[in-house]
């Protein structure tokens, strides 16, 4: 039965510089990149050497704590480097891309007629393992457990994020084939969430239980949608899918090849005419941003401005990503700006702010703090943009003093980093929140598990 969700807490970040709905294909990378380290607690263990020819699909390397989670190749072509750092750490793995694409056939699957072992098998000979994530702890899903139940957030709320139903209109059959499989791997639902007042191609879907979600940001984060439908308690597992990664997976059903490609917004305020392009995990920032910006000087972002990476014209689009955001960079100081009338910036307070009396507008927003780090300061504002039910403050510090008990009573189990980007992004007291709780994820998986 579904359940339909509104949340009031919360805040919708307004920016210039959101996506036409126009999608054209990206200039070609010359060499695509794989990097270890969007893989969260994976050690990588290469199957490859540098000169190996590869096809896509073809597995890269696999991860060294369980052998059956392998990363495939987005495209064929071969291995020209592996890049290493401290005690020969692996921090790139460079494939240059054949003029003519080859693909490793996996063989086309009925998902209806799979059970789950052969749908566990099937997407991890694939390199599909990786796309599905697990909590607690937001890492790559475990394949020997079993999950009570499978998220799949078709809603972005985030700022400047692209748009799942017009990224994923045209793919029904694509999704259908994807959670009809995933649908094998939990005795539970499929839940999907979709905007109330969007046309979303999941509506009509089989194989889900669809939920229609309206309020601020964070609406959109799996965090909150589980929070509301199906909580995490001790013990107990949940996976989560990204839409754009059911494509991926669906696509590989029907035709039986591991397909890389994707759709990707370009957007901010930086960007000359944002819009969609189609591109493949991998990919160099470079062929996607190249004489598409102003003369700003601007930062570039792989992901949306709350929990994206800082990357340059050098840097990759990261794996799960398919947002890339350009701003201004924030290396100017207002001169006394902290007594001043302030209009061109958000805030949810009433202090020298007027956003407030223009909830509508939209901002051309930098990167600067505006304010420095300095020790944690009781406001209560956090609790004004933090939907679920827990004591944000409380848990951070639990997680700085690296309380396991406390950080288990006071709700651990529920978030991830992003679910803290809105208090980080309000905190007067400029503390890195999403880091404090990625640290304290991985205390809690290495101590508990």
């Amino acid at each position: 039965m579904s359940k339909d969700i509104r949340i009031k807490k919360g805040l919708d970040i307004k920016l210039i510089g959101v996506a036409e709905k126009v999608t054209e294909k990206a200039k070609s990378s010359n060499v695509y990149t794989l990097i270890p380290e969007n893989f969260h607690t994976i050690i990588p263990k290469l199957t490859v050497k540098v000169g190996a020819k590869l096809k896509a699909g073809e597995t890269v390397f696999y991860s060294k704590a369980n052998e059956t989670v392998k990363f495939p190749s987005p495209v064929s072509g071969e291995l020209v480097d592996i890049i290493r750092g401290d005690k020969r750490k692996i921090l790139a793995i460079k494939i240059q891309a054949d003029n003519q694409q080859e693909f490793i056939d996996f063989g086309s699957k009925d998902p209806k007629a799979m059970k789950a072992d052969e749908v566990k098998n099937y997407l991890s000979n694939a390199g599909c393992w990786p796309f599905i994530m697990q909590r607690p702890y937001d890492v790559i899903a475990n394949p020997d457990n079993e999950p009570k139940a499978i998220f799949i957030s078709a809603y972005a709320s985030a700022p400047l994020a692209a748009d799942y139903d017009y990224v994923l209109a045209g793919k029904e059959k694509e999704l259908q084939a994807a959670v009809t499989a995933l649908s094998k791997l939990t005795p539970g639902e499929v839940h999907v969430s979709v905007g109330k007042n969007g046309n979303s191609p999941f509506l009509g879907l089989d194989n889900i239980t669809l939920h229609k979600v309206t309020g601020p940001h964070p609406i959109g984060n799996i965090s909150t949608q589980i929070a509301k439908i199906d909580p995490i308690n001790k013990g107990e597992v949940i996976w989560t899918v990204k839409p754009q990664d059911l494509v991926i997976i669906g696509e590989l059903l029907l035709t039986g090849k591991f397909n890389a490609e994707r759709i990707i917004a370009l957007v901010g305020s930086s960007v000359n005419k944002p819009k969609y392009y189609i591109t493949k995990i991998g990919a160099d920032i470079s062929s996607l941003v190249e004489e598409k910006l102003n003369e700003v000087e601007s930062r570039l972002i792989s992901g949306n401005v709350l929990t994206g990476s800082n990357e340059s014209k050098k840097g990759v689009l990261r794996y799960y990503d398919n947002l890339i955001t350009v701003i201004p960079e924030g290396n100017d100081y207002e001169f006394f700006g902290w007594s001043k009338p302030v209009f061109n910036k958000l805030s949810i307070t009433r202090a020298a702010t007027f956003s407030w009396l223009f909830p509508n507008k939209k901002y051309n927003l930098n990167t600067n703090t505006n304010g420095e780090h300095r020790a944690f300061v009781l406001t209560g504002e956090y609790e004004e943009v933090f939907p679920l039910d827990i004591y944000p403050m409380q848990i951070l510090k639990s997680c700085m003093y690296k309380d396991l008990e406390e950080m288990e009573n006071l709700g651990m189990y529920e978030v991830a980093p992003e679910d803290f980007a809105l208090t980080e992004f309000i905190c007067v007291s400029k503390q890195p929140h999403q880091e404090i709780i990625r640290k304290g994820l991985d205390l809690m998986l290495k101590e508990i598990g």
